[in-house]
């Protein structure tokens, strides 16, 4: 098994390929697209995207949402770590306010709005309040870093102990959840530069561990 097959998870999401060569730049050996993960032996990382809209995002996978959901459930409780990155951590959560369907439900929470205060979508740079000094994902990451946001809605997880980092875009909202192997990103590691590459770098050494 090669120290860090990665698998990205293709639900209709846009960025495959920059994704996978940031992964692959960052000391991924082996990284496969896939468009369905119920069958997750032999990779030891998998990574779900973030652009698209929440209701076609899920619908896309409807029709294989109960093998996708025990695979990755699988995955969760074998300790393969999981990246989402923006609406891939969306996806991860009860339900979204740009939507009407369900989510996945590994995660307890909803997705809401940004306030109507600011220009929506955010995209730019924000930097990062980091409330987790002991987060895996911001190993070597100083906090005030920059990191580059482009969304319309954030995440507002039930347990606020698993939020590692806020940033602040009319009101403070997660930046970073971290939950055991599980981890979810508002912003875009793969675009935000030397210090999305540490914490890409950082997710590859957890995934070397279940290797």
């Amino acid at each position: 098994m090669k120290r860090n097959n990665i698998a990205i998870f293709d639900y209709g999401a846009g960025n495959l390929f920059s994704l996978k060569a940031a992964l692959e730049r960052n000391g991924a050996e082996s990284v496969s697209i896939l468009r369905k993960l119920n069958d997750l032996g032999g990779f030891t990382g998998v990574v779900l995207p973030g652009v698209g809209n929440f209701d076609p995002a899920i619908r896309s996978v409807e029709p294989f949402k109960e093998s996708l959901l025990q695979a990755m459930e699988d995955a969760i409780n074998g300790g393969v770590p999981m990246l989402g990155i923006c609406l891939g951590m969306e996806m991860l959560f009860n339900k979204s306010e740009e939507g009407t369907l369900d989510g996945l439900k590994i995660l307890d929470g909803e997705v809401v709005m940004l306030s109507k205060k600011v220009k929506i979508p955010h995209m730019g740079w924000n930097n990062l309040s980091i409330t987790n000094s002991d987060s895996k994902l911001l190993r070597g990451v100083s906090n005030g870093s920059w990191v580059y946001f482009v969304h319309s809605y954030f995440v507002k997880p039930t347990d606020k102990n698993i939020v590692a980092a806020n940033s602040v875009y009319g009101s403070v909202i997660p930046a970073l959840v971290e939950d055991g192997n599980l981890f979810g990103t508002q912003f875009h590691p793969e675009k935000s530069g030397a210090v999305g590459g540490i914490m890409i770098k950082n997710f590859l050494k957890e995934c070397t561990q279940c290797s």
